[in-house]
């Protein structure tokens, strides 16, 4: 079914269907520590109006590599929720796909296709590895604290890149012997904790712009933030 729409939305875009906005508010995710202290209270989505939205031909390719690496995944109907929050390219991942099978996700709603991609290559070549090294075990899945949500980055007006899909907030990870490392607790946790965590860490500062830890500040002792493409330029703390 995921290949199908896959295929489907390949198909938008040579052709130059359009796709109409859905309505509702597609996939915002529970607030972090960070996110509590941006603003008091969530922005309520307000759509565009109903014009046509054409599938491009880079995300009908980006959709397709996503496919090809293993990723199961809906293609999103490109929407303009105001107020500078928006989920244009964007898909809602299900599983990833790590060296020996699949691996899991949880709490995640929209993120942009490229995003998506260094996400699923981060998992399976950064994560995943770093758990047979460390723990001698394999990564059975994610656990997120959410990817969209139209808010501000905390203490400023500026937008976070959560309010354009373009950022996820990771807080544990399960092994596949049903072991838990948390973020919060392992990131000064035991030795086998504190390799992990900072493996997939500098892991994550090579596949994602800006990569926010707990050395970064108090709220994201629970979380690594990652947001964007590397494309020249990084943050890594």
């Amino acid at each position: 079914m995921k290949h199908a729409i896959v295929l489907s939305f390949l198909s938008l875009a040579v052709a130059g269907c359009s796709v109409l906005p859905a309505s509702g508010n597609n996939g915002a995710q529970r607030n972090s520590s960070a996110d509590r202290t941006a603003v008091a209270a969530p922005v309520q989505p307000r759509f565009a109006a109903a014009s046509p939205v054409i599938a491009s031909p880079a995300a009908a390719q980006c959709f397709n590599r996503l496919g090809s690496a293993g990723v199961q995944f809906d293609p999103l109907p490109d929407q303009y929720l105001g107020d500078g929050c928006s989920t244009l390219g964007a898909v809602q991942m299900h599983a990833l796909q790590g060296d020996d099978g699949r691996l899991d996700v949880s709490n995640l709603g929209p993120v942009t296709c490229p995003v998506s991609s260094a996400f699923a290559a981060w998992a399976r070549f950064g994560v995943d590895r770093a758990a047979r090294e460390v723990f001698g075990t394999p990564l059975a899945n994610i656990q997120t604290m959410g990817s969209y949500s139209c808010r501000n980055i905390a203490g400023s007006s500026r937008r976070s890149g959560h309010a354009s899909a373009a950022a996820i907030d990771i807080s544990g990870f399960v092994l596949a012997d049903g072991r838990r490392i948390s973020v919060q607790s392992g990131w000064n946790g035991s030795a086998q904790e504190r390799e992990f965590l900072r493996l997939v860490q500098r892991s994550a500062c090579r596949r994602f712009g800006t990569v926010l830890g707990p050395d970064y500040n108090a709220a994201h002792r629970d979380h690594f933030h990652v947001e964007g493409v590397i494309d020249g330029n990084s943050y890594c703390r």
